[in-house]
């Protein structure tokens, strides 16, 4: 499998996270807002949180645990948290914010920022596991969301330097390309998600070869990650080479018999980027589903470092709340394809159009869902033979090199002229070429 590389985290990549110092600085920020506040409700989730670790010894020793087991090093790495309470404190905090705009040191996903060094201490890869403690997170990532689709979240839509309409944010999300009326206090969005579900403007994302069912677009805007072959039905995932394994990324689907052997592509979305999902093909609706799944769980393989946790992105393909769509596409050698769409990190949402439904026709470039907000990552999966060659711009390049952004609906494959057989039950490794453009 291609990938960026070991050691890099994504969820920084991407500009969902500073670098450690300055989410440090955010926390000691959020901290010091809080104390200040002094006594202030309880949101009912967090009174639930709180009954929680009344009641559940087992989750309340964890979480205890993944805290204390953050080296703390008060002069260079001090702990985000110090204990539990504190963590209730803050996440109450939290529910009633938006992300600011900075420049350099931007947060995107605060709850993450709490969490960011609890994931890999080794009790913390048990917590973001266990079933109960991510069904309290979804119940609290929930509220959030609840808060961010009010218009109490249009307070960061403003000119100051940590406004979303100052001129250096306006710049960095490229405002000019997206549907907004300059004239209103808020640009005519109605709320954080609004704003951060933006769209673009008619002909900015123009789709590749629309006439061509054999060219194969970019679902989203997104930066390459990883390009893997030969894909195998079951795999072990959790290694530190992350493989993909079709059974459990699909959630056991009948679709995985067509797809053993084939190709997997992944990409991330960035923090300022756009976050709906179109069509890769054109093609008949087979199947469109939610799975549920972890938000914070990382792959262990790679790295006891809590202080900085590495990507784990292939592994959070398995594991972590995401959205499947199956495309039977009208090209006869691209046949059943899926993608999935994972949410990772503070994504309160994977949401799929209601008229993604069964029996379903969808041309190219459609509009097909969107993530509501957080991290998030995308994986094209296409079955064995089905591609001809993968466009250049689509190729993950490794640390040392830049890689660029793939925008939506350009193209990064070409079907085969013709379907191909398979040779066995585990399939055969395509045959495929990397084109210039």
């Amino acid at each position: 499998m291609t990938n960026l590389g070991s050691g890099t985290d994504a969820r920084r990549h991407g500009g969902w996270l500073p670098d450690a110092q300055s989410v440090q600085a955010w926390v000691e920020d959020l901290r010091r807002e809080v104390a200040e506040a002094g006594e202030v409700p309880w949101h009912p989730v967090i009174g639930e949180f709180r009954e929680l670790l009344d009641h559940d010894a087992l989750v309340r020793m964890q979480l205890e645990r993944m805290i204390l087991e953050v080296p703390d090093d008060e002069q260079h790495r001090p702990r985000h948290l110090r204990d539990l309470p504190e963590l209730l404190r803050l996440l109450n905090a939290v529910l009633s914010l938006a992300p600011e705009y900075s420049r350099d040191s931007m947060v995107m996903t605060p709850v993450q920022a709490l969490l960011d060094q609890t994931t890999a201490t080794p009790s913390g890869l048990q917590a973001y596991r266990n079933p109960t403690v991510n069904a309290m997170l979804a119940k609290v990532l929930t509220a959030w969301c609840e808060h961010l689709d009010s218009p109490a979240s249009l307070s960061v839509l403003n000119t100051s330097d940590a406004g979303w309409m100052s001129d250096s944010a306006a710049s960095t999300i490229g405002i000019e390309q997206y549907q907004h009326d300059p004239q209103d206090e808020h640009w005519g969005f109605t709320s954080w998600n609004d704003f951060f579900t933006r769209r673009f403007r008619e002909g900015q994302r123009p789709v590749a070869a629309p006439e061509d069912d054999g060219v194969v677009v970019s679902p989203c805007e997104s930066t390459p990650y990883a390009l893997a072959r030969d894909v195998q039905r079951q795999d072990q995932f959790w290694l530190k080479s992350q493989p993909y394994s079709l059974q459990d990324m699909l959630a056991g689907d009948p679709a995985v018999d067509e797809l053993v052997g084939g190709t997997v592509y992944q990409a991330y979305l960035s923090a300022t980027d756009y976050h709906r999902w179109h069509a890769p093909v054109s093609g008949t609706i087979e199947r469109a589903y939610t799975i549920g799944g972890t938000y914070y769980s990382d792959a262990d393989t790679e790295g006891a470092d809590a202080a900085v946790p590495q990507a784990s992105q292939g592994y959070m393909a398995h594991v972590a709340a995401r959205a499947v769509v199956l495309i039977r596409a009208d090209h006869p050698a691209l046949g059943l394809l899926a993608v999935v769409f994972v949410g990772m990190a503070d994504v309160s949402s994977c949401v799929i159009d209601q008229a993604v439904t069964p029996g379903a026709h969808v041309t190219k470039g459609d509009e097909i869902g969107y993530f509501q907000f957080g991290g998030s990552t995308m994986c094209l999966v296409f079955r064995p033979g089905a591609i001809a060659d993968i466009a250049h711009q689509a190729i993950p390049r490794d640390e040392s090199a830049s890689t660029p952004l793939v925008r939506v609906c350009s193209r990064i494959a070409t079907a085969a002229s013709a379907p191909r057989a398979r040779s066995s039950a585990q399939g055969t490794p395509d045959g495929i070429s990397t084109a210039t453009s």
